[in-house]
């Protein structure tokens, strides 16, 4: 049975990454496979030379705003076409230390193996649906007594691309705002038990919190045959089934896109708006070739930083890509991340985390690393039936 733990007990990161390998990247079988050895140099040869890409540097992110919980406002898996923002964050340094040439190269090929998983998922259906868990993290409450709150809920998100069918989105299913741990409830009743919370968001501007549940509500999300945001473009799913499997058209057919958007920037913003943009299109009913090329066009953007062995929100394993710069935010300064499955091709979570902590996040117990905003995607497959709206949904 093979370990993935050193004489101390503590995991071993080369050899649990060599237990995570999918087989047709095991060099042994490989060596013994000229089928594997001419797939894996297919998978590479797709991937654009890095060296023919210009430097880049700063930062854009787009973030669905509107019919979308406030809680998925800077984690933008899920793209509502009606209304969209952007903002430029400021650029800091990395948190922590570099990974080393290898766990780099290690990260991108398992990366890589993803785009493979992906071509084997099934490729059509009436209603492209997916389920999310979300949390978002913030601090309330006043000097000397601050306490962190965290506002989770589920969503359902029911795309019908067929002529005749809804788009729905139910956001806020089994929703609660409540202390984040023991010792911020401990906090809170310290300061009154108060229902109604305050936080800052931003220029001076305060965002209220009730504690408690909450109710769903229910959004239609497709404007006339368009059904996405895909850049700066509402796309309907005819535009999306054409867009090309080819990973160097689909990076050109982007870079397209990002000239055609005014926020799109240029240097590392532009990097992190072509990630953004990727990470949205994996989880689009796309053709699977389209969300295989998508992964190898994320995997050699400029600036952008892999980890072999992460875990999501949720506590799944997968790789890490992160965002090539940082935000300001009341919280300090925040750097986002999405996590991979190798195994299937799916996008676990998008999330973002503080990187350095400001001094009334330090104070509410925050830390470096903490996931102050999240959106973990539990199912996105293809049915035949749209999804049930709750009796108790606002409309």
């Amino acid at each position: 049975m093979k370990t993935s733990h050193d004489n101390s007990g503590r995991p071993d990161a080369l050899r649990a990454l060599a237990a995570a390998r999918p087989d047709e990247l095991d060099p042994a079988r490989l060596a013994g496979s000229e089928r594997q050895r001419d797939d894996l140099a297919r998978i590479l040869s797709e991937v654009p030379d890095r060296r023919s890409v210009p430097s880049l540097r700063g930062r854009l992110a787009l973030k669905p705003i509107g019919a979308v919980a406030a809680l998925t406002a800077v984690a933008a898996t899920a793209v509502i076409v009606t209304n969209l923002d952007g903002r430029s964050p400021a650029e800091r340094p990395e948190a922590g230390p570099r990974s080393s040439a290898t766990s780099v190269t290690d990260a991108r090929l398992v990366l890589l193996s993803a785009a493979t998983k992906a071509e084997a998922a099934p490729s059509e259906g009436t209603y492209w649906q997916t389920d999310s868990r979300s949390e978002l993290v913030d601090v309330a409450g006043e000097a000397g007594h601050l306490f962190a709150v965290r506002d989770t809920s589920s969503s359902q998100w029911s795309v019908g691309v067929r002529k005749g069918t809804d788009s729905l989105l139910v956001s806020g299913l089994d929703s609660e705002v409540a202390p984040r741990t023991a010792a911020d409830e401990a906090r809170w009743r310290d300061a009154g038990s108060p229902t109604t919370v305050e936080v800052a968001a931003g220029e001076g501007a305060k965002r209220a919190f009730r504690l408690g549940t909450g109710r769903p509500t229910v959004d239609r999300t497709a404007l006339g045959d368009k059904i996405y945001a895909l850049g700066p473009r509402n796309v309907s799913y005819k535009e999306l089934r054409e867009l090309p499997t080819k990973t160097a058209a689909l990076r050109q057919e982007l870079e397209r896109l990002s000239t055609q958007d005014g926020t799109a920037g240029q240097g590392a913003e532009r990097s992190a708006w072509l990630l953004r943009v990727t990470a949205d299109l994996v989880t689009m009913p796309v053709e699977p070739g389209v969300r295989a090329a998508a992964y190898r066009v994320m995997a050699d953007l400029p600036g952008v930083r892999m980890s072999a062995d992460v875990s999501d929100p949720l506590g799944r394993k997968g790789v890490g890509v992160t965002f090539p710069t940082t935000n300001s935010t009341p919280l300090g300064s925040v750097r986002e991340r999405l996590v991979v499955d190798p195994s299937t091709g799916e996008l676990l979570a998008d999330e973002t985390l503080l990187v350095e902590p400001s001094a009334r996040a330090r104070q509410a117990g925050l830390k470096a690393g903490t996931a102050v905003n999240y959106s973990a995607t539990t199912k996105a497959t293809w049915s035949e039936k749209q999804i049930a709206v709750p009796g108790n949904a606002r409309h």
